[in-house]
């Protein structure tokens, strides 16, 4: 028997953890971004997803590159999986407004199987006599990313290997398959102090159908942010962001399930931080609402 779930980690406010998904975003900003992120997914549920990331991303000074480090942990059920990435990009200014990226992602995985966590049938069973660790598995990814002032086109698959999870040489306990990302938004001036945000993400992997996330978001006096979204099939979002400072800003985004799955749990909640470094910021020549 073989089954078709969620691996790569879900992330609701996608439009602001861009560097997750495609390395091209690393330096995009035109200031030094550190973010913090905590998702945890169907809460109430034994083994419900919990999702922990950090990244940093900064354009380099007097050249196209940018570059940045990320970490993320994701737990689901009895396994847990770290990530640590580094992001490499190269942009080509096409005019005074717009830009196009390619990015590169390397990163090592590392994987371990918590046995206690399982009902298991047969006790005796070698398989489950201990934890399984699995040793460090490099990977990596590749992106493009086309922005200007008002909008941005992404697309990118940040591991472009298939990565079996093996107990032994003779023993594979799942496989991580190569995922595609297809994204893009929009920034419309409604009036002088309202703005409105569509954005969308679309998730392609083999042996599973195509998901796709609808976002609308409207940013007030570029302060606060708050709109809806919908990932088709699966969940409804509401969502808000903060400008707490010039540099600080904080977003949040509660998911509920449309699926049979939805009377079971109690829905998903997922917080970021975002911080651009104060020292970059005299170089910021246009603010970034993405």
């Amino acid at each position: 028997m073989s089954l078709a779930a969620q691996q790569e980690a879900q992330y609701s406010q996608y439009m602001y953890n861009t560097i997750a998904i495609n390395p091209a975003y690393a330096g995009t900003r035109e200031a030094m971004t550190a973010l913090v992120l905590h998702r945890s997914q169907w809460l109430g549920l034994p083994g419900s997803p919990k999702t922990n990331m950090f990244s940093l991303h900064t354009p380099l000074p007097r050249t196209n590159l940018g570059i940045g480090v990320g970490f993320i942990n994701d737990e689901i059920g009895p396994t847990i999986e770290n990530q640590f990435a580094i992001d490499f990009s190269y942009g080509l200014k096409l005019t005074q407004t717009a830009q196009l990226n390619f990015g590169l992602k390397t990163s090592f995985f590392n994987r371990k199987f918590n046995s206690e966590l399982l009902d298991i049938f047969d006790p005796t069973d070698p398989i489950f006599q201990s934890n399984l660790v699995y040793s460090f598995q490099p990977n990596f990814g590749l992106g493009a990313y086309y922005f200007t002032d008002v909008y941005y086109l992404g697309i990118s698959s940040p591991n472009m290997i298939n990565t079996p999870n093996h107990v032994n040489e003779n023993t594979v306990l799942g496989e991580e398959y190569r995922h595609l990302y297809l994204m893009g938004g929009y920034v419309f001036n409604l009036n002088k102090v309202l703005k409105f945000k569509p954005a969308f993400l679309v998730k392609a992997v083999g042996g599973t159908p195509l998901q796709t996330d609808l976002s609308a978001n409207f940013l007030y006096n570029e302060q606060v942010t708050f709109g809806l979204a919908y990932r088709w099939n699966a969940a409804l979002s509401a969502m808000a962001g903060f400008q707490l400072t010039k540099t600080f800003f904080l977003g949040y985004a509660y998911d509920a399930d449309v699926t049979p799955l939805f009377p079971h749990n109690k829905g998903s909640h997922e917080f970021f931080l975002r911080y651009d470094f104060v020292f970059n910021l005299k170089h910021i020549n246009n603010p970034r609402f993405f």
